[in-house]
């Protein structure tokens, strides 16, 4: 795969495997840890999956919402009249639309050293779902709510679409709720995906699963990608905490870039009909 021009005022974190053979087919710093805002996410989905796997969890428990837990932004619940939605749907909301208002119940719900567990016990070194959300990171406070690697999150994206995570069952169960995300507005927006719609493959036979993290410093996607000519996992992370200049502009083109080389190689297509 051809490398996007990269800005080299943000800090990168890049790779992509063939899903199918491992072999890797692009890569850049992928063992530099990056902030990775709402990636972390994936986790706790892990969590409550085996949770509903193994009886824990009933699909129809209702989530509890602590005070000190409420959070906006992110999401739809906090805007919803009633909040007090099944374990089922809030899983699906975290999937969607990233909501935080519905993480922060399921973190509670799970307990935060529980689901930072999560990504120890599949081997992974240095990516984590590291706390809550919160609307605002005072002094003391850890330092963000997720961090990890491309190389690592890359992994977790292939392994999570063999059904190697948890139990055949509890991977197929998050790549259900991974398949509603919405936002396709970075790597997957070469995809040429409806956002709204994509559950099943659609445009040129695209299947997709991923999760994407937004802050003002930051972008991030990670995914599982199939099309009729193959299959790639993928992470790309770019962080510009320490930048003077708002990066999302040459991050996201950079991103798009890497989608469609990878667009290109799954489908065997060009990017419109000829």
């Amino acid at each position: 795969m051809k490398p996007p021009e990269l800005d080299q005022r943000a800090k990168w974190s890049i790779r992509v495997v063939d899903a199918d053979s491992g072999e890797e087919l692009l890569a850049h710093e992928p063992d530099v840890v990056c902030e990775t805002a709402s990636i972390g996410k994936v986790f706790l989905l892990l969590e409550v999956a085996q949770r509903l796997e193994d009886g824990r969890f009933s699909p129809d428990d209702r989530i509890r919402i602590e005070d000190e837990h409420r959070v906006e932004d992110s999401g739809l619940l906090y805007r919803m009249r009633d909040q007090r939605v099944t374990v089922e749907d809030a899983a699906l909301l975290v999937g969607a639309v990233s909501d935080n208002l519905a993480t922060n119940a399921l973190i509670a719900m799970c307990g935060l050293d529980t689901v930072r567990a999560v990504a120890k016990n599949l081997g992974l070194e240095r990516t984590e779902l590291h706390d809550f959300i919160r609307d605002a990171r005072l002094p003391g406070m850890p330092w963000t709510p997720s961090f990890g690697t491309a190389r690592e999150l890359a992994d977790v994206m292939r392994r999570l679409a063999r059904r190697e995570l948890g139990s055949p069952a509890v991977s197929e169960r998050v790549l259900g709720w991974l398949a509603a995300d919405t936002d396709t507005s970075m790597l997957a927006d070469a995809f040429l995906l409806d956002p709204l719609a994509h559950a099943e493959p659609e445009y040129q036979g695209i299947e997709l699963h991923h999760k994407t993290g937004s802050t003002s410093f930051a972008r991030i996607d990670i995914g599982h990608v199939r099309g009729p000519s193959g299959a790639v996992a993928y992470a790309v992370a770019a962080n510009w905490r320490d930048s003077d200049v708002d990066l999302r502009a040459p991050v996201i083109d950079a991103m798009r870039e890497i989608g469609e080389e990878i667009r290109s190689r799954i489908t065997g297509q060009e990017r419109s009909a000829q």
